[in-house]
């Protein structure tokens, strides 16, 4: 049940997380709990590029995962390349397919590429369960892992690092990052188990905030705080990945620090979202478990608001 609070705690919460802000800041952040000025404009920037058709992707999995946690994280990228109508309303894929179909497939057409259905594809897993080169990571050293993966031209290269693998700025300044080499036309995503680091921006909704009022947080649909917080930094990075690979196609503000396609929602998760509250979201009856969307083999992930280009807002699946 939601929480009903007064005008002055919302502002004063507001005002605490916005002074605060700079303490968890990033691209994978979850606790700049603002909605965005309607009448400022993510828009595409002419000579951009972004990733359309098939995209491979692969992964390295940094330090040790059960087999429990990898199988949630390879279902939901099993579920970007399924058909909308493949799993129950509202889908995993029907979020995919409103990233290909507001951002990708105009780009893609206008460059005389057809309208081929962008999908992502899991191409292969690498497993450093040992962690070769340490347990704190420096931003170069997370390049060079994803440059392990050998991935292919058009392909994103994902290191998903264990809970008590500590890297450069996360916790402290990121949950997660994705960056490219655009002369080998490569690109990489990073996300980091926030179990124990930096929970209350990295897992929020599932655990409790960092600051402002502290209410219960909900049951992760997978039953793993730091994994399902995974999945929601994971989306919001694949997304940004494929509409602004080489931070010159869809953002918003300086290319050096944009704000894309989830980032422009931080914290919006359902309809009716505040600071401080998700959303109205779905409840799994038999586990309580708070959830948006649906995917492959009866899994339940929470995905981020996507901006709505046609209507400068952020759309939400419930």
């Amino acid at each position: 049940m939601a929480v009903v609070r007064s005008k002055a705690a919302v502002l004063i919460a507001a005002v605490m997380l916005l002074s605060t802000a700079q303490l968890c800041m990033a691209a994978g952040r979850r606790m700049e709990l603002y909605q965005p000025d309607p009448a400022t404009m993510l828009t595409f920037h002419e000579g951009g590029a972004v990733l359309h058709g098939d995209i491979p992707v692969s992964i390295l999995w940094y330090g040790k995962f059960s087999a429990a946690q990898k199988s949630v994280i390879a279902d939901f990228l099993l579920s970007l390349a399924a058909e909308p109508q493949a799993s129950a309303a509202p889908s995993v894929a029907h979020w995919w397919r409103t990233i290909d179909q507001q951002y990708l497939s105009p780009v893609a057409t206008a460059n005389g590429a057809g309208k081929e259905t962008t999908r992502v594809l899991l191409a292969n897993q690498l497993s450093d369960e040992a962690g070769s080169i340490g347990s704190s990571l420096t931003l170069a050293q997370i390049t060079a892992l994803a440059a392990t993966t050998k991935p292919q031209k058009g392909g994103i290269a994902v290191v998903l690092t264990a809970q008590d693998v500590a890297v450069e700025g996360f916790g402290m300044g990121r949950c997660s990052l994705h960056g490219s080499d655009a002369g080998a036309g490569t690109t990489y995503i990073c996300v980091g188990n926030p179990a124990t680091q930096c929970p209350g921006q990295c897992a929020w909704p599932f655990h409790q905030p960092a600051y402002g009022p502290q209410g219960p947080p909900l049951v992760a649909p997978n039953g793993d705080v730091g994994v399902d917080g995974m999945i929601m930094n994971l989306a919001s990075m694949l997304a940004g990945m494929v509409t602004n690979p080489f931070r010159n196609a869809y953002y918003q503000g300086s290319s050096d620090a944009p704000l894309e396609a989830c980032t422009t929602c931080p914290g919006v998760f359902g309809s009716g979202s505040y600071p401080g509250y998700a959303g109205d979201l779905k409840v799994d009856p038999a586990t309580g478990a708070s959830y948006n969307a649906n995917g492959a083999r009866g899994r339940k992930y929470l995905l981020p608001a996507l901006y709505d280009i046609s209507t400068s807002s952020c759309a939400t699946l419930v």
